[in-house]
């Protein structure tokens, strides 16, 4: 008899595990791409402000580290030409350049033997253009910090309004729909919040690059007028 339940035992233990109501209901398991999906159509506009973001930056920040490594050395080899009476070997420099230093000293040296004045803004009038250049679609980095956060919202506002207008036509608070409805609109306002912030430094960074070459360009139109300026130039 001992032998016989032990024996039973374990055919005992699997047909409990496998009664009806003994083992739990699956977890469901969701991926990140599930996870979006649930968000509704308002991730669709969230999703290419991400996209145009990220080309953005890329291409700025290419752009501006472009101009600040071919800036580079510019200015001393312009001034040995200069100080050697080379002008047109400095010119062919500037030219080659490609960089907005290069384009302002360009302007200075096409303008030598007019008053410093002349010479001052003409280079001016340059570097302001030239900065525009680098810190073109900068700014929609900045819209897109704004926009993205408010449509995560406005995502979460439509859930909460289909959830309720569910459970005005059922007439039951069920807390499955309540819940299930939410967390998944809540998607839209963590995707737009995690969008807005990258944006955000996104724009920054790119800033702080243009002011670190703006203040170079600064310094160095600055020496380049002081060398025109100094007695026997």
């Amino acid at each position: 008899m001992f032998l016989l339940q032990v024996t039973d035992t374990p055919a005992t233990l699997d047909s409990m595990l496998t009664a009806p109501g003994a083992s739990t209901a699956p977890i469901e398991d969701l991926s990140l791409l599930d996870l979006l999906i649930k968000g509704g159509w308002v991730m669709i506009p969230i999703a290419i402000l991400a996209f145009l973001g990220l080309v953005i930056f890329i291409e700025r920040y290419l752009t501006i580290k472009k101009a600040s490594r071919y800036d580079s050395n510019l200015m001393i080899q312009v001034k040995q030409n200069i100080m050697s009476g080379r002008l047109e070997a400095a010119l062919a420099l500037c030219r080659n350049s490609n960089g907005p230093l290069g384009a302002m000293l360009q302007k200075g040296l096409t303008r030598i033997g007019r008053p410093i004045k002349d010479i001052e803004g003409a280079i001016e009038n340059v570097g302001k253009l030239e900065v525009s250049k680098l810190e073109k679609n900068i700014n929609i980095l900045g819209i897109i910090a704004g926009i993205a956060p408010m449509l995560g919202f406005v995502g979460t506002i439509i859930g909460v309004i289909t959830i309720f207008h569910e459970v005005s036509i059922k007439g039951v608070i069920e807390i499955g729909t309540v819940s299930g409805g939410l967390y998944t609109k809540m998607i839209t306002s963590a995707s737009g919040l995690i969008i807005g912030i990258i944006a955000y430094v996104g724009y920054h960074i790119l800033n702080m690059m243009v002011d670190r070459l703006i203040l170079r360009m600064e310094t160095d139109a600055i020496e380049f007028i002081d060398l025109l300026d100094e007695p026997g130039s």
